[in-house]
């Protein structure tokens, strides 16, 4: 879904740009967890953190939530049949999950687990789309009410639940890098990571930093629309144009409903969520885009600390885009 070139970066809908000044020292390095790429981008007097450090708490977060890793902690609670003890990092990325579950009346969820593989959206890809027969044996274990957390632990009250952070668990690696680098001292920096950012700040010589708003422009071109400004908060972008899996002619896209076990259909897009901080805006991204256009406002108007930008067919069949008052404070005239 991602990928980056010398300094432009650009991920599923996002892109920024940053440039080195003379005042401090621009550190920036990359690489790879979580299955897709990373980006620090910094500026410092001295190198605070190293790329070292950064891939020691990336692997640290990969054995608890990655489920692109057969000895992690949650494959082991999947193949587990009553659950068992979390670590810090999975029992924070649960807690948030079960309040964003609570909020958006069940629309993220997850224990999709079981839905994602038997649609071809995990590591292991499928032959055939699955019958109504095989949706309707899986549901039942669907929902986040068949799973209790207590302290650290988690109960499954079914042992076929299984579950799956990858709605959510960018966001919050997100964070944890961003703080960790606040507390070495460093205040001006972006962290991306599989195109999930925060930013603190902006460069030495006053510039800010400038992130490039994606989006498609018909089924086959994708575009920069808006360039934003950001400061202290997070950008988080969820689209169905990119990730989606082909039968004939019909494409399916990744986000699945919890309730009817099938792929969403929306009208909307894409839609790139501002918030306090990445795990909100990660959270809160594929159930805006789940919930339909009428809707999504509708649910912003009561979550104000939430902004938002989209990009949607409407009636016509024409890709328009629009966007909260709040966003549209922070784009760049």
């Amino acid at each position: 879904m991602k990928g980056f070139l010398s300094i432009l970066i650009l991920s599923t809908c996002l892109v920024f740009w940053s440039f080195q000044d003379s005042k401090q020292v621009h550190f920036s390095f990359n690489g790879r967890a979580q299955g897709t790429t990373y980006l620090i981008s910094y500026y410092h007097d001295n190198e605070k953190v190293t790329q070292n450090q950064i891939d020691s708490v990336l692997q640290v977060i990969d054995h608890s939530m990655s489920l692109y890793r057969s000895n992690s902690l949650i494959s082991t609670i999947n193949e587990s049949t009553q659950g068992g003890e979390l670590d810090f990092h999975f029992q924070q990325v649960l807690k948030r999950a079960f309040q964003i579950n609570k909020e958006t009346d069940g629309i993220f969820d997850v224990t999709v687990a079981p839905l994602v593989a038997v649609w071809g959206f995990s590591a292991d890809k499928i032959t055939k789309l699955p019958d109504s027969n095989q949706i309707a044996q899986i549901l039942p274990f669907v929902g986040m009410e068949n799973i209790q957390l207590t302290g650290s632990y988690l109960k499954k009250l079914k042992p076929e639940v299984k579950i799956d952070l990858n709605g959510i668990a960018q966001g919050y690696t997100v964070d944890v890098i961003a703080n960790f680098l606040l507390a070495n001292g460093i205040k001006n920096f972006l962290v991306e990571l599989g195109g999930e950012l925060r930013v603190e700040g902006n460069k030495p010589n006053g510039e800010d930093f400038k992130i490039g708003i994606e989006g498609p422009v018909n089924s086959n071109e994708v575009t920069i629309k808006h360039v934003a400004i950001i400061k202290g908060k997070a950008l988080t972008t969820s689209g169905s144009y990119r990730n989606y899996i082909e039968y004939g002619a019909e494409k399916l896209p990744h986000i699945i409903n919890p309730k009817t076990g099938y792929p969403v259909h929306s009208e909307i897009l894409s839609v790139t969520v501002l918030a306090k901080d990445a795990i909100s805006a990660d959270g809160y991204d594929n159930a805006l885009l789940s919930m339909g256009i009428k809707d999504a406002f509708s649910f912003l108007d009561q979550h104000t600390d939430l902004e938002a930008y989209f990009v949607y067919k409407n009636e016509q069949g024409s890709i328009v885009d629009t966007m909260t008052n709040g966003f549209k404070a922070i784009l760049k005239n």
